[in-house]
């Protein structure tokens, strides 16, 4: 489990094809220092695992699933990569509940200064925004964002002044593909309806309770 805060990014320095998937290879000085391998790093908004360090740099191995339905499959040596370490039991949950999980791929239609700040709009698939709500929660590229505003295939955040120095949205281009992951809150939201809907029961305050939602 992560936060969406970014501790440092990265460079891809190396990408080769294994068995499986292919080794990945990203420099990281900050994070490769007090890495582990077998820690789980979320690169980019992907949960994966550090199967080797050598410092500066860290080792994943990506599987063939990951490639599949992420932008891994585009990423080339020189790609900025945002990284966080999965959380420590007493950590300050300063951004939301991210899992790593990417739900789809979305793309930068626009970003316009407001001021200080940056406004970034993205498209993504329709039967996605179901889940997008103003001023919640949403993970791009791992980076926990606040949701500013929703169109008919797209939703807007405003990233402050801090977050685009210390992530890759600094070098973000229009046209380019970014990882998302939507709130998991949302999710188990229409879980519970859906399944109430089909027993027949009720949403109630008493239900909300009984599964610790309240």
């Amino acid at each position: 489990m992560f936060t969406g805060l970014i501790e440092e990014v990265g460079t891809v320095q190396a990408i080769r094809p294994v068995a499986g998937g292919r080794s990945v290879a990203v420099r990281a000085p900050e994070i490769a220092a007090e890495a582990r391998a077998g820690d789980s790093i979320s690169v980019n908004g992907i949960c994966l695992t550090v199967e080797d360090i050598a410092a500066p740099e860290l080792h994943f191995h990506v599987g063939a699933e990951s490639f599949a339905r992420t932008t891994a499959a585009n990423w080339q040596p020189g790609r900025l990569v945002n990284l966080e370490r999965a959380m420590r039991a007493g950590d300050r949950l300063g951004g939301h509940f991210v899992q790593g999980h990417v739900d789809c791929i979305g793309r930068l239609a626009n970003r316009v200064a407001e001021g200080q700040t940056q406004r970034f709009t993205f498209t993504m698939p329709r039967e996605m925004l179901r889940y997008v709500v103003p001023r919640g929660s949403i993970a791009v590229d791992g980076i926990s964002l606040t949701v500013t505003g929703i169109g008919e295939d797209s939703f807007s955040v405003a990233v402050i002044p801090y977050t685009l120095r210390h992530t890759n949205l600094q070098a973000l281009a229009v046209g380019e593909a970014v990882n998302i992951e939507v709130d998991i809150l949302a999710k188990y939201v229409e879980r519970m309806l859906t399944y109430t809907a089909a027993t027949g029961g009720e949403l109630t305050e008493q239900f909300l309770a009984e599964h610790g939602f309240m």
